[in-house]
């Protein structure tokens, strides 16, 4: 299709654009045709799409001329013809290398939005809104680069250079030389100028152009399409300073790395068994052993080390009531008789029997 030969193409509606009430447009639009560009960018907007196919794919450079056949007939387009067609100067710098130095000097300050040299490897955005359309133009009605059109490039800046300082071009060379990059097959140069390529094809009588289409309104520059202009790009440089403030706050955050070495990590440990869980299983312990008595001629039954438990601590209850209770409540000792051994047998027996003691649950 040939309407990708013109998808990030622009022309400008000089008329509308100068009655505008912007001062800065108004001063800008007048430098770009002060410099002798009106006739290539305010030509009749009118486009052949499928003159213009066959142009690209037949059209070739002899001798400096661009050739091509388009519907079977031949056409040849001379820097000359190129030149009248447009009303292009013919006089001036034809390589932007020779941009006087000082000239580029005194544009950077020119077009800066802070006031301060711009940055020639920076963005468009450093630049005031007249001029970041300025850039647009020259990037894609006029060298017709390819890529991001945000971008500052010492091409783009030395063609902006020459409308804003005012310096002389030979654009018929310039923009001639253009044209041959886009039909040279060695080139990568973006295909471009479709309405003026379209203008010179209608000078040739015998060609057959097929049916004329309309180039998109949304890519002419009137009063309209700079004012839609305006407000983009105002709304993108509030985005880009609200994520920059954004992305700023979020830096000074502390990162989960920060956070991570401030707070200690938690130490793994084994649990520890809680002091009532020993002193229960101490005091298991001494029951188990408290009840280990000499064997008596009965078997006596067995208690759980839960009953042994609860033994003991009877006993130790018991203990602390006898030390805690009055000394004229504990009941006096009973004394041992001496003369035991002046009983009869019988009766020592019955006597150890009846002291002997029973150990129960």
């Amino acid at each position: 299709m040939a309407s990708s030969l013109y998808s990030n193409a622009q022309h400008v509606d000089f008329d509308s654009v100068l009655a505008m009430d912007d001062p800065g447009m108004i001063s800008m639009f007048e430098a770009l045709e002060a410099s002798g560009l009106r006739g290539f960018l305010g030509c009749p907007a009118v486009v052949y799409e499928d003159a213009l196919v066959d142009f690209f794919e037949n059209a070739s450079v002899r001798n400096g001329v661009v050739f091509s056949t388009v519907g079977g007939q031949i056409v040849k387009i001379s820097e000359k013809l190129f030149a009248e067609s447009f009303e292009l100067p013919v006089e001036g710098l034809e390589d932007l290398s020779e941009m006087p130095k000082d000239s580029i000097f005194d544009a950077r300050s020119i077009v800066s939005l802070s006031g301060e040299q711009i940055n020639l490897s920076g963005k468009k955005n450093q630049m005031k809104m007249p001029y970041r359309l300025l850039c647009d133009i020259v990037a894609k009605a006029i060298s017709v680069k390819a890529g991001s059109f945000n971008a500052i490039t010492v091409e783009k800046f030395s063609l902006m250079t020459a409308v804003v300082c005012g310096v002389k071009m030979n654009w018929a060379k310039f923009l001639f030389g253009i044209l041959k990059k886009m039909v040279a097959v060695k080139t990568k140069q973006a295909k471009g100028f479709a309405i003026q390529i379209s203008l010179l094809l209608a000078t040739f009588p015998a060609v057959e152009l097929g049916e004329a289409s309309e180039f998109p309104a949304s890519k002419i520059l009137s009063k309209k399409t700079v004012l839609r202009f305006v407000s983009i790009n105002d709304r993108d440089g509030a985005e880009e300073i609200s994520g920059a403030a954004a992305k700023k706050a979020v830096s000074k955050k502390r990162t989960a790395a920060d956070i991570e070495a401030v707070v200690p990590k938690k130490k793994r440990t084994s649990k520890k068994k809680s002091l009532s869980s020993i002193s229960s299983l101490e005091m298991v312990v001494v029951a188990e052993e408290a009840l280990v008595v000499e064997p008596l001629d009965v078997e006596e039954p067995r208690c759980s080390s839960a009953d042994a438990v609860d033994l003991i601590i009877q006993q130790v209850l018991d203990e602390t009531r006898a030390d805690e209770a009055p000394a004229d409540t504990i009941e006096p000792a009973v004394a041992v008789e001496k003369n035991w051994f002046d009983l009869p047998y019988e009766d020592i027996v019955k006597k150890w029997e009846a002291e002997r003691p029973v150990v129960t649950a």
